[in-house]
């Protein structure tokens, strides 16, 4: 197909933000390959802030989890009129073929037994594969700017969508102490979900002295990439958070204990894994040393150059 007839693309992702945030590789992808072409995004809405600044966005179509796959056929009614150039839906729902579609390309969802971001990949023959990415805007820069005016900032995101993903507030705490003693110089901006719940799970860690910059609640994904941004690395759960910022190519340190790491490490450039012992998908947070992850942390920002003075 030429991509210059391509003008219209339907693109359905993930209702999970960490899964719509490895997503935008495949999407970039297309972005840059079908110049001519404005995209229809289908998600969920915890994950529709992920597309708001991307370029050519027509429309974002939310989905809402309902009885019955009664989402489904929403989404059809909003879309069956509409004549598509290609519809690519990385649910494997199916869905397109109920629809106008000159392309379609439906990529099976579900779990895998390897890593997310080269599974995509290998649905559109891409080698290597294209790693995610966040799209921000001034206002979101010059937001983050007012937050975090310094550049001494490691983030840390104490908190996940499962308990048994979430490593000990409390060794969070004895971590920052150690950085201190390591880099007195650091500081920290503490990033959790909107909602009580996030809230009451970083409170310790916000309440310790430290020092320490609140940027958790209701930010919007794009204002949280930009915080990112100025971060000199990022510590957090295995989270959509900690996809976020790998989106954002700054180094990255995800923990993993119950969760698949072979399927869902951080992708990025500067981005690692460090697996609390225990089998894979079954081990326990508290296998997870501070020391040992204190001991990763450094040895990252050595490597990247970014040792906090």
């Amino acid at each position: 197909m030429q991509s210059s007839t391509i003008k219209n693309i339907l693109f359905i992702t993930s209702t999970r933000l960490g899964d719509a945030v490895i997503s935008t590789g495949i999407l970039n992808y297309l972005i840059q390959t079908y110049p001519n072409a404005d995209f229809t995004i289908a998600c969920g809405p915890v994950a529709a802030g992920v597309f708001e600044r991307m370029p050519r966005r027509k429309k974002t179509i939310i989905m809402e989890k309902q009885r019955y796959d009664m989402h489904w056929f929403k989404l059809w009614k909003q879309c069956f009129l509409c004549h598509w150039d290609m519809v690519v839906d990385l649910r494997g729902s199916g869905i397109s073929y109920a629809l106008w579609a000159k392309n379609r390309k439906i990529i099976r969802g579900g779990r895998i037994k390897e890593r997310k971001i080269e599974y995509l990949a290998k649905s559109f023959n891409l080698q290597p594969a294209p790693l995610p990415m966040m799209w921000t805007g001034e206002q979101d820069i010059d937001l983050a700017k007012q937050y975090l005016s310094d550049n001494h900032y490691i983030a840390l995101a104490p908190t996940a969508n499962w308990a048994g993903k979430v490593w000990s507030i409390d060794r969070f705490i004895v971590l920052a102490k150690k950085i201190l003693v390591e880099f007195p110089k650091s500081q920290f901006a503490v990033f959790y979900g909107p909602g009580l719940q996030e809230y009451e799970m970083a409170k310790p860690l916000l309440n310790e002295g430290l020092p320490i910059i609140n940027v958790g609640g209701d930010f919007t994904l794009s204002q949280v990439a930009s915080m990112f941004l100025r971060c000199k690395a990022f510590v957090g759960n295995d989270s959509g958070l900690m996809h976020l910022a790998a989106a954002c190519q700054i180094p990255v340190l995800g923990l993993f204990g119950p969760s698949q790491v072979s399927e869902y490490a951080p992708a990025g450039l500067n981005s690692q894994a460090v697996v609390a012992e225990g089998e894979e998908g079954k081990a326990s947070m508290d296998n997870l040393s501070v020391d040992r992850v204190f001991e990763v942390l450094k040895k990252m920002l050595e490597q990247q150059n970014t040792i906090i003075h």
